[in-house]
């Protein structure tokens, strides 16, 4: 499952899983670009390259393959990570142009423009793009539509361009995580954080009693780490016949194949 020698590009790295999937590669012996708007001590003390650039730009993807390419020599694997959700307890009709946009910039248009950028050195290499997209995406809900409705146009992405690529020697494949330990559910300004003061509790507690009301089987979120995992088998040479397929990692929320 070595990386060893390989070089990849991940976005949203600061933090979360971003950080995890560079961390583990790195420990590969891969060298990383970790793309982020804000570089984060803990991306630079695992010795990733940093690329500080604002992923929801229309120019801020091009210019992060640009810099990555240009001080390591090219990608041999593309990770679309950055992701942006905020829990819409107002209901659909109070969602603005502005958010709608702003989620698919973050979460969809990001990655349509880092694989557009990228395809020339992943073409060159044969390489893999991994697409971090989310069980929204499969399984909607009222408070995270847009959110959800950005991840599924991602997931379908994936496939397409599985179909299109893939005979000429690049894969496609997603991860779909559950609700995941990071900052966006466990920080001071995430999601949860926005749920507990909803609901009248606190973080530690929502988080607490989320897996036995979400149907978690597990008991428990699911760790950076373990989607990572899942995102570096993606990339690696064992999944080599792996193609079009999206990986749910949910804690058996979703109860699918």
């Amino acid at each position: 499952m070595s990386l060893s020698g390989k070089t990849l590009l991940v976005t949203g790295a600061s933090q979360g899983i971003g950080l995890a999937v560079a961390t583990g590669a790195i420990a590969q012996g891969a060298r990383v670009a970790g793309v982020a708007r804000t570089i984060s001590p803990a991306l630079k003390a695992v010795g990733a390259h940093p690329v500080a650039v604002d992923l929801a730009t229309a120019e801020g993807p091009g210019e992060a393959v640009r810099q990555a390419v240009d001080a390591l020599g090219g990608i041999d694997v593309l990770v679309n990570n950055v992701g942006a959700f905020e829990a819409r307890l107002e209901g659909f009709g109070a969602i603005t142009d502005t958010q709608w946009q702003h989620t698919f910039e973050v979460n969809f248009f990001s990655a349509v423009r880092a694989i557009r950028a990228a395809l020339p050195s992943l073409l060159e290499r044969q390489g893999a793009i991994v697409n971090v997209s989310s069980i929204r995406g499969r399984f909607p809900q009222p408070g995270t539509v847009d959110y959800g409705a950005s991840k599924a146009a991602l997931t379908n992405l994936g496939k397409a361009l599985a179909e299109e690529l893939g005979p000429r020697g690049i894969r496609v494949n997603s991860v779909s995580p559950g609700p995941t330990r990071t900052p966006a559910w466990d920080g001071e300004h995430g999601i949860g954080a926005t749920l507990a003061a909803a609901s009248g509790s606190t973080v530690a507690e929502l988080l607490a009693g989320l897996p036995a009301k979400a149907g978690f089987n597990t008991g428990r979120l699911t760790e950076p780490d373990e989607v990572a995992a899942l995102v570096l088998f993606l990339a690696s040479g064992q999944a080599r016949n792996i193609n079009g397929a999206d990986y749910i990692i949910d804690g058996g929320q979703s109860k699918t194949a």
